[in-house]
């Protein structure tokens, strides 16, 4: 497919779009490229990339080789990721440490719309999918409910955060920062980000890079065989999370950070009347009907884009 500058430039628009999503809990990148028409070329892109790759390149040069991954297009998207995820990570440090209960009540209806979105995919109710629902939701919930003190502060773990959160990005109603923040990563990446943190970076982005080309053929794969069960799964998976997006909370136990700051570590759900603070009740609902909103927008735009043409 040969690409003019400025066709490079609205793939660079897209990407920043996925990174974008993928900074806010909630959003999926991967529902970005679907509804931007770029998600089937991104995934044959990434599968593309294979040992294969590197006997092109023995036997026909760099051009050949670069060409069969689609090169141009990849540096294009993930330029523009990139870009959007450093310019957005200082607002959104901001508003999660200024206005929780705004940022976490958003960031509650974006998760209710993606159960929505991703749970209306599956086709067939029946033993299967029910029970793949019902240990997704299980697991999420499980999860959030761990403390992760430890395993923030090694640098393994950062890999395996990486490895594990990039799926979201080929994976549309399942967001990259809601798995960081199942793991209990996402403001341990986020401070890296804002500070600059190039080696806890590095192995973050190198955890990203092998679970990208991993997990882009296991998907292929569940979903290909398995696609009922997996979309069951991920909507159990979502409906499971809502324990750690709920809004109001208290901190029960504060743990030290690598900069020797007090910070939340072990939280409660309470009720918006037990909140110990402005519960910014008819606010938040508010902003809980706007991310729902968003995503609804964002899912009937392919519908609306395809009438026009």
């Amino acid at each position: 497919m040969t690409r003019s500058f400025v066709d490079y430039l609205i793939l660079v628009f897209k990407g920043m779009g996925m990174g974008a999503a993928d900074v806010v809990p909630g959003v999926s990148g991967g529902t970005i490229a679907f509804i931007s028409g770029i998600y089937e070329e991104l995934i044959a892109s990434i599968k593309s990339i294979s040992l294969n790759t590197f006997k092109i390149l023995k036997k026909d040069g760099l051009k050949a080789a670069w060409k069969s991954i689609n090169g141009n297009f990849l540096v294009a998207v993930f330029a523009g990721i990139f870009l959007s995820i450093f310019t957005l990570t200082k607002l959104i440090k901001y508003l999660l440490e200024n206005q929780p209960v705004a940022v976490w009540s958003f960031f509650f209806g974006l998760i209710i719309a993606s159960v929505y979105f991703v749970g209306k995919q599956i086709q067939k109710w029946d033993a299967k999918t029910i029970t793949g629902l019902v240990i997704g939701t299980a697991v999420a919930f499980w999860i959030t409910t761990i403390g992760s003190e430890a395993q923030v502060g090694s640098k393994a773990f950062f890999f395996v955060s990486g490895m594990i959160a990039i799926c979201a990005m080929i994976l549309p109603g399942i967001s990259g920062s809601f798995i960081l923040l199942l793991l209990g990563s996402y403001y341990a990446v986020l401070n890296a980000v804002h500070d600059k943190d190039f080696v806890i970076l590095g192995i973050f982005a190198l955890g990203c890079l092998v679970g990208l080309l991993a997990f882009s053929r296991l998907l292929d794969f569940l979903f290909k065989r398995f696609k009922e069960v997996t979309l069951a799964v991920l909507t159990g998976f979502l409906i499971g999370s809502l324990n750690k997006i709920w809004p109001w909370k208290e901190t029960i136990k504060f743990r030290i950070d690598s900069k020797g700051e007090q910070v939340p570590f072990i939280q409660e759900n309470v009720l918006p009347g037990d909140y110990h603070g402005d519960s910014m009740f008819l606010l938040a609902v508010a902003l809980m009907f706007v991310g729902v909103g968003l995503i609804l927008v964002l899912e009937s735009l392919p519908q609306l884009l395809a009438k026009k043409k």
